[in-house]
């Protein structure tokens, strides 16, 4: 099918989207659920909210209705999407502080799941790695925005460096 081309309406005056709007949830397409509730909830430490039977999962961090959906709607037992073609580059989760990102990579190291990069983007430390349908995942933190690299003129300057992960794991452990 040939892409359409987006053309805005003349219209319409751009705007800025209300400073309090957040992402809430994001679905995920996978080929099968059990091994992806391992992973999200095993491994990561979502909390399982509702399933419903070998179709749909909702998970969640905290007391929320939902963070990710996992289905196999259009998906069961199927292949992760060619290289070349759109969809999903990856999937941020923000962790609330540095000892709780550090907290993730034990979790995978434990579980063996490798990492496919790293990144320090000034504003924000990041863990790159794939999740058991192919899906790019990233776990990071920010930095408190009062350290967030800036111009003199106060423009934000993200970048992409060299981290270390071995360095989260001078974190202290979290507790429970």
């Amino acid at each position: 099918m040939p892409q359409q081309k987006f053309v805005p309406h003349p219209g319409l005056a751009p705007r800025k989207i209300d400073p309090g709007t957040r992402i809430g949830h994001v679905h995920l397409k996978v080929a099968n659920l059990d091994r992806s509730l391992a992973f999200y909830t095993g491994v990561l430490g979502f909390e399982l909210i509702k399933r419903i039977g070998d179709q749909a999962a909702f998970i969640s961090a905290g007391d929320y209705h939902h963070h990710i959906g996992l289905n196999t709607w259009q998906s069961k037992d199927g292949s992760p999407p060619a290289p070349g073609t759109t969809g999903l580059f990856h999937l941020a989760i923000l962790y609330p502080t540095r000892a709780a990102l550090a907290d993730a990579l034990r979790r995978l190291v434990a579980a063996q799941i490798p990492l496919e990069g790293t990144a320090d983007h000034g504003v924000s430390q990041a863990l790159y790695l794939r999740d058991p349908d192919d899906n790019g995942v990233e776990l990071y933190w920010d930095r408190p925005r009062d350290q967030w690299p800036r111009t003199p003129d106060g423009e934000i300057t993200m970048g992409t460096y060299a981290f270390d992960p071995r360095d989260l794991l001078k974190e202290p452990e979290l507790e429970g």
